[in-house]
C-alpha cells in the first residue's frame, strides 16, 4: 500500500530562555538570571525538533577505509514529527578518479530505510528496503547518512555537556555545545519510534561513548551536529564521523513508500 506524507508551511517558533543581560535598566538580579543547562538544552533537542516539524537536511559521513578517507554526502528533507524523509546520497569517487555509483535515493521511515539504486544486481525501478532495528548500528552509518531524528535523539544520553561559545552558522546565530552521548542511556531514554533502532545501536558499536558537537539557535531548535562513531566492521573498528546539518524550518516534505511489488527481495551485491 502506497502512503504518503507531506508536511510544510510555517514552522512553530519555540522560545528558548533568555540568555545573558537583558534590555538595559533592568535589575541587578535579572542581570544575573542564568542561561539555560547546557545538559538539559541538548538533551532536548529532539522534541523541539518534533514541534518544529519540517526541515531540510544535509548530511556528511566520513571515514577511513584502507587508508584512504572518503566521504558520503547527503541532501534531502524530513519531518520530524512523523519521522519520515527523503535523502539523495552520493558516494565517493573510487580511488582511481572513475566515477562512482550513482546516487541511492533514500526514503526513510519509523523502522525502516528504503533505498533505490542500492547495489549489484538490483533492478532499476527496485527498492531495496531495510529493516534499521535489525541492523547492528541502527542504521547510524549503514545508510551512509544518519537518520536526521536519530542523530537529534542520541543526544538524550548527552553527558558531561559543556558551553563551547555563540557562533554563527549560515548567517544564524548558534549556541555550540560538546560532551559525549552514554549509547544506552539515550536508547532509553529514546522515544519510542527509535528505541529498537538506538538500542541496537548501543549493542553494536565498537564504544559506548560517542563524542559530538552541537549547534542550537535561538529557538533551541538542533541547526548542526556531529557525532564520532567507532564503528566495528570484519573485526576492526572504523572511525566515523557523521554530520548534520538543518535549514529551512517549515520546509514542505512529501514522503512515498513504495508498495510491495516493488521491493527487491533478491542478493544485493555490493
Amino acid at each position: 500500500m502506497v502512503q504518503q506524507h507531506m508536511r510544510g508551511g510555517g514552522a512553530v517558533a519555540v522560545t528558548a530562555a533568555v540568555v545573558g543581560a537583558m534590555a538595559s535598566g533592568c535589575s541587578a538580579a535579572a542581570d544575573a538570571t542564568p542561561g539555560p543547562d547546557p545538559a538539559q538544552a541538548v538533551r532536548t533537542a529532539s522534541e523541539v525538533l518534533a514541534r518544529a516539524g519540517t526541515s531540510k537536511a544535509r548530511t556528511s559521513m566520513e571515514m577511513a577505509t584502507g587508508g584512504t578517507r572518503v566521504t558520503i554526502r547527503g541532501e534531502g528533507a524530513y519531518d520530524f514529527a512523523t519521522g519520515h524523509g527523503r535523502l539523495k546520497v552520493v558516494l565517493p569517487r573510487d580511488p582511481s578518479g572513475a566515477e562512482g555509483h550513482r546516487p541511492i535515493t533514500e526514503l526513510l521511515a519509523p523502522g525502516a530505510l528504503y533505498m533505490k539504486n542500492r547495489g549489484a544486481g538490483v533492478p532499476a525501478d527496485k527498492w531495496v528496503r531495510v529493516d534499521t532495528a535489525a541492523l547492528s548500528d541502527g542504521n547510524l552509518v549503514t545508510g551512509g547518512a544518519t537518520d536526521p531524528a536519530a542523530a537529534a535523539e542520541l543526544l538524550r544520553g548527552a553527558r558531561g555537556v559543556r558551553h563551547i561559545g555563540e557562533e554563527e552558522l549560515a548567517g544564524v546565530p548558534v549556541t555550540h555545545y560538546r560532551g559525549v552521548v552514554d549509547l544506552g542511556h539515550a536508547a532509553r531514554a529514546a522515544s519510542p519510534r527509535l528505541r529498537g533502532v538506538l538500542a541496537a545501536a548501543a549493542k553494536g558499536f565498537a564504544r559506548d561513548s560517542v563524542p559530538f558537537d552541537a549547534y542550537l539557535d535561538r529557538e533551541g531548535r538542533l541547526r548542526k551536529v556531529r557525532h564520532q562513531f567507532g564503528f566495528a566492521n570484519e573485526g576492526r573498528t572504523v572511525a566515523v564521523a557523521s554530520t548534520t546539518l538543518l535549514y529551512e524550518f517549515g520546509a514542505p516534505v512529501s514522503v512515498v513508500l513504495p508498495p510491495e511489488r516493488d521491493i527487491y527481495t533478491g542478493k544485493v551485491g555490493m
